[in-house]
């Protein structure tokens, strides 16, 4: 089955509050597919109506050819899921979560594994409560692994975590698709999106409004790249916005900051700027270039932050 998940026209509103508005998209077997976007655009809302948490108004769903609400004690075995607001009893240990999860499925994965392979097994008799951050992230994944599903929903995975924990968590999600399952994860963060998701929707107030490959976005979008320096004393930006391929020149201070694009074939942005100074005998520092991400893209579709 090439389509795994399957929406159509999907709609949901909380009294006079519409949190999904009328929107489309397909999820194929194996891939990494991301939903992004600020806090309330309707990410939530939308990975619980294809877990069958909750009942779409209106619009289709289908989950590996299946309706998660009507059909929904054949599609739970198949469903792994790890959601944005979890908890376990403080005392139970990370060994008995497990073996109690377990339990629940009549041909579960051997916890003893995912311990393992999660990095826990130093943890096993620990109890929840003692676990940090992001031990608690990979014990949850682990529940959500350990009836072996063929889809995997993560829901703001590695919110309040420390970078640390963050890149590990990333590890993770690449180390689950490797087995042949399809990841669907909502999160607020453009660099994990760009990072893991082979395809990205971009949601703004319950709408998709971008829809494609991180690098596609990023491409068709035409999002700048910046090359910032700083310089002592001023610095005459007029000749720097004259260059063929600068949009927009910003300073602050001693820090100058450039804005522009270089189409294939030609140099890049910053051996434009770097000859202009040389040139001209501007003594520079700390210069940094910075490729246009997700971020970009979303501030230029929306003008708005990501997070917020």
């Amino acid at each position: 089955m090439d389509l795994i998940i399957q929406v159509e026209k999907l709609a949901k509103a909380y009294g006079t509050t519409i949190a999904v508005d009328n929107i489309s998209f397909n999820v194929h077997a194996g891939e990494i597919f991301g939903m992004v976007g600020p806090n309330g655009a309707g990410k939530s809302t939308t990975i619980e109506c294809l877990e069958g948490l909750r009942r779409p108004d209106r619009g289709s769903v289908r989950v590996m050819g299946l309706d998660p609400v009507f059909q929904e004690k054949l599609l739970r075995p198949q469903l792994g899921v790890q959601l944005q607001h979890a908890n376990l009893p403080e005392r139970i240990k990370v060994w008995e979560a497990l073996d109690l999860y377990a339990s629940f499925y009549p041909h579960p994965l051997d916890w003893r594994i995912l311990l393992e392979q999660l990095g826990l097994v130093e943890k096993r008799n620990t109890m929840f409560r003692k676990l940090s951050g992001g031990q608690k992230q990979r014990l949850f994944i682990a529940l959500a692994l350990i009836n072996d599903p063929q889809v995997i929903f993560l829901d703001e995975l590695t919110t309040g975590l420390d970078p640390q924990a963050r890149h590990a968590s990333w590890d993770m999600v690449r180390a689950i698709r490797e087995r042949g399952k399809t990841v669907f994860m909502t999160t607020h963060f453009m660099e994990e999106a760009e990072r893991l998701c082979d395809r990205v929707a971009i949601m703004e107030q319950g709408r998709i409004v971008a829809l494609d490959t991180p690098a596609n976005l990023i491409r068709d979008l035409k999002a700048e790249n910046r090359v910032s320096f700083s310089v002592e004393g001023a610095l005459a930006a007029s000749g720097l916005s004259a260059l063929p391929h600068v949009a927009r020149v910003e300073t602050l201070g001693d820090k100058t900051v450039v804005y522009g694009r270089a189409h294939d074939g030609q140099a890049p942005l910053v051996s434009e700027v770097i000859h202009f100074l040389t040139a001209h005998g501007i003594r520079f520092s700390d210069l940094r270039t910075e490729q246009a991400n997700l971020e970009d893209v979303f501030l230029a579709l929306t003008g708005r932050k990501i997070r917020e």
